[in-house]
């Protein structure tokens, strides 16, 4: 054995475990005693399967709660709306001629978006029983389905 693997063999520092060898007559190796470690299939498809199962368990839950939310902002988007449409019928005495005027006489900021048909341009206006009072008496959804309490959209 040379001098310089004697040196390192003897030392007993961060190389403790490691054997020097040679592959080759001119390229000395570090070889690891210890096998190296890792899982095993069997350990992965158990993580994986524990994973589903959890997602499983979760994405049922989280989809329901987009729908329960655009539901939500359509009741607001509707009341917010129809308390307009009232306002400008106390401040002039008739309604709307389209749902912009309320946007014009700034009774809106803008045409709240529809969060099931994600347009603006979707809301079906209801006119008064009295057409001498102008257009839009009320607005509905344009948007085709019925919602979570079992009444189509353009009901609400």
């Amino acid at each position: 054995m040379s001098n310089f693997k004697k040196w390192i063999v003897d030392r007993g520092s961060w190389i403790d475990g490691l054997r020097i060898g040679r592959t080759h007559a001119s390229r000395p190796t570090i070889h690891n005693p210890r096998p190296t470690r890792g899982f095993t299939l069997v350990e992965l498809m158990v993580v994986l399967a524990v994973l589903a199962l959890l997602v499983s368990i979760v994405a049922p839950k989280a989809i329901g709660g987009v729908a329960r939310a655009e539901e939500a902002v359509l009741k607001q988007d509707l009341a917010l709306m129809r308390d307009a449409l009232d306002k400008h019928y106390s401040d002039s005495g008739r309604y709307p001629a389209a749902l912009h005027e309320l946007v014009g006489k700034r009774y809106l900021r803008s045409i709240p978006v529809d969060p099931l048909t994600k347009s603006n341009a979707t809301w079906v206006p209801v006119p008064p029983a009295d057409p001498e009072k102008g257009a839009v008496y009320d607005v509905r959804s344009g948007a085709p389905g019925v919602g979570s309490n079992g009444t189509p959209y353009a009901q609400w």
